[in-house]
């Protein structure tokens, strides 16, 4: 199975696809690994990233999903996915399960102000808040949570005991 955590940048993201994959013994990778050079220069300089820019980091991230469900190894994937379109394109096969981080930009804005030595300013939040489209399809959980509670509740929408 492939847990694919998403939201908008700050969320919580990696944090919680951490813990959720150290909770269940299963491999993490971060979307941002993902990215060419060119797509993380921008972000650094404040330049929100298009479609164009974004579709060789969704097909990279893709194909790891697909090379990760025939090799039948459980991974947690923490990536924005902001569009339909592009989760659709990773959550290909019923054994991809996504998960959406839900908070206000109030305290994702806060949490960004806070967070150091990232490359995605927060000056750019409102960029990913105007792309996003909140999956309907979704296990949804609210960022307010303490972590251990969000992990907690995912492994319980998602029925992944043990």
């Amino acid at each position: 199975m492939i847990i694919l955590i998403t939201g908008v940048s700050g969320s919580g993201k990696t944090t919680i696809g951490k813990l959720l994959a150290e909770s269940l013994h299963w491999e993490f990778s971060d979307a941002d690994a993902f990215h060419p050079p060119e797509n993380i220069e921008k972000m650094k300089q404040g330049i929100p990233l298009d479609d164009g820019d974004r579709q060789p980091w969704l097909d990279k991230m893709a194909r790891a999903i697909a090379s990760w469900l025939q090799d039948e190894q459980n991974m947690v994937l923490a990536c924005s996915a902001l569009k339909e379109r592009y989760r659709q394109l990773l959550v290909h096969d019923q054994r991809v399960r996504l998960v959406y981080l839900h908070g206000s930009m109030e305290l994702i804005q806060k949490r960004l102000q806070e967070r150091p030595h990232h490359y995605m300013p927060p000056s750019l939040l409102q960029s990913q808040f105007d792309a996003l489209e909140e999956p309907a399809d979704a296990v949804w959980v609210e960022i307010s949570d303490p972590q251990v509670v969000i992990v907690q509740k995912i492994r319980d929408s998602l029925k992944i005991y043990g």
